[in-house]
């Protein structure tokens, strides 16, 4: 088995055609070529986890957020991401990055996250235009089977993510029945919950301003951490990769790569 049929597959399952504008998803680093000795999986590829797949014998790392995100005009060691690359290249370790496209694919990241805490009837929050029959696009709203008071829903979803803290608008004192929800920073997508009239929606990452534009609404705003909301991209990418390849040696990073710290 080779890279490229790796990719081959992830690709029938995440196509890149699902990316954002901005994005740069797909094979950062290595020759499709190459046979494969194994995957570890990841969200962030960091130093320490391209060392865990050097010392693990996996020479192909596959994340969520990609390595090379901007332009790259030297590779010299000057950061991490360079470090990374040179990494790779030194022990002929690939790297591919499934991001926004998995993000929006069906049965992809935000579906995982519905899944996680409990929704049902889920479907596309805001469709991708194309031929994707409304299946795939952007965040997912769906039902909880049973309404639960805000307080409930917010301390359930710190636990389910195990958030060092949940950050919420103010409490309107309406039942939790209907979420939309988004992995991220997507409170972009706040205008598409009201008008689907969602009573919640939860999201990796809000900017500050970005509460105000909740009120009057009657919709609750609720922020868990953009690595907390988006962990279980690991689990979804080991499944599917477990499934396809059963004879593939398939691992979760053992690496915590959240940046964001919180003082107890």
């Amino acid at each position: 088995m080779k890279v490229k049929d790796v990719i081959g597959a992830l690709e029938r399952f995440a196509p890149l055609a699902l990316q954002d504008s901005f994005d740069n998803a797909g094979l950062q680093v290595g020759l499709p070529e190459v046979e494969v000795t194994g995957a570890l999986l990841c969200l962030d590829v960091t130093e320490e986890v391209m060392e865990e797949a050097v010392t693990g014998g996996y020479n192909l790392v596959v994340s969520h957020h990609p390595l090379i995100f901007k332009g790259c005009k030297s590779i010299t060691g000057k950061d991490v991401v360079e470090r990374c690359i040179l990494t790779a290249i030194k022990h002929n370790v690939a790297v591919y990055s499934a991001h926004t496209n998995l993000d929006n694919a069906p049965g992809g990241v935000n579906f995982k996250i519905a899944g996680k805490i409990g929704l049902e009837d889920v479907r596309v929050l805001e469709p991708k235009e194309g031929p994707w029959n409304g299946e795939a696009g952007e965040g997912v709203i769906g039902e909880l089977s049973q309404a639960e008071t805000e307080p409930a829903f917010l301390h359930r979803m710190k636990e389910v993510f195990s958030a060092g803290c949940v950050r919420h608008s103010r409490l309107t004192g309406r039942k939790i029945k209907r979420v939309a929800l988004c992995g991220g920073a997507s409170a972009y997508l706040l205008p598409v919950a009201v008008r689907q009239k969602a009573d919640v929606f939860l999201t990796g990452e809000v900017k500050y301003h970005e509460y105000f534009n909740v009120e009057g609404t009657g919709m609750l705003l609720a922020e868990i951490g953009h690595y907390e909301s988006e962990q279980y991209t690991k689990e979804l990418l080991y499944t599917f990769l477990r499934e396809t390849f059963p004879g593939l040696a398939v691992r979760l990073s053992r690496v915590n790569t959240n940046p964001v710290n919180y003082l107890l």
